[in-house]
């Protein structure tokens, strides 16, 4: 594997990170280098360090193509701090130079509204499309078609907690206080739980009011992060699902703030993101 000349960005949404590298036109890492290349890359000690890389490419489907894989090598359906990294870095490059774009992803075709600012990107709004709570889409292993609510055995102890997907799987847990969790022991334990043989992301949330909460994530295939955009947009999805939200919620993560309006598609929930993103650094491997 060479890497050489390797041209990326290292960008944040309210502190997930990602390298981003444009392959819109030209491949930079062949497919069978990938997995490799990418866990070299989000290596902190040896590498750039991140929360996942980015990859743009061309669509047929939509204005543009996503691509991202995690710090362990795996590709995943989509992350929403990232799409709004992605977002600025295609606004910025030039290669699409819209405030409105849609791209493809494993988990589907988002929308992306650019708030612009003397004539840079501010703000970014980003449809997140529908959700399911159905077992055998998420997938889990259980014997009702829906886990909202349930029960599951970790380590010891019983907690509640609700499935959903918004392309990627997620477990929402609310707690009465999510700094007294133990996120290091219950995260591993649900990701890899018997119950989800594709493994799941973990949030544990407290509800400060229905328009306001509070959460952790154990991300599957990262552990703790600082943010998970998908994480959070399932839980003000399930929030609202619950009755812990209003449709309008503000939701605290470690990195920083991210807002959420829920709306009804036929019988499905699905939601908008708010949220920045910021340019750390430009790159190139030596």
């Amino acid at each position: 594997m060479d890497l050489k000349g390797l041209k990326f960005s290292k960008m944040h949404g309210i502190g997930n990170d990602f390298v981003i590298i444009d392959e819109s036109k030209v491949t930079q890492i062949p497919e069978t280098d990938k997995e490799e290349a990418c866990r070299f890359l989000c290596d902190r000690h040896f590498g750039v360090g991140a929360d996942g890389v980015l990859f743009v490419v061309s669509s047929n489907l939509a204005d543009i193509g996503y691509r991202m894989f995690n710090p362990d090598g795996s590709e995943a359906e989509m992350c929403g701090n990232g799409i709004r990294c992605f977002g600025d870095f295609v606004y910025n490059h030039k290669i699409l130079e819209t405030e409105s774009m849609t791209v493809e992803t494993k988990s589907g075709i988002k929308t992306i509204d650019i708030t612009l600012e003397n004539d840079k990107p501010k703000f970014f709004r980003v449809n997140m499309g529908t959700s399911t709570f159905k077992t055998e889409e998420i997938p889990m292993n259980y014997d009702s078609e829906e886990c909202i609510d349930g029960e599951i055995d970790v380590d010891g102890e019983t907690l509640k907690l609700t499935v959903v997907s918004v392309g990627n799987p997620h477990a929402i847990i609310f707690v009465d206080n999510v700094d007294e969790v133990d996120i290091d022991r219950l995260g591993p334990a649900i990701e890899c739980h018997r119950l989800f043989p594709e493994k799941i992301n973990v949030h544990f949330v407290e509800v400060i009011s229905d328009h306001e909460g509070k959460m952790r994530t154990w991300e599957r295939g990262a552990g703790v992060t600082l943010a998970c955009g998908t994480g959070a947009t399932s839980t003000a999805i399930a929030g609202y699902k619950l009755g812990h939200f209003d449709s309008n919620v503000l939701l605290h993560l470690p990195g920083g703030n991210l807002k959420f309006t829920v709306y009804n598609e036929g019988e499905d929930l699905g939601a908008f993101m708010e949220g920045p993103a910021k340019l750390v650094f430009d790159g190139e491997i030596e």
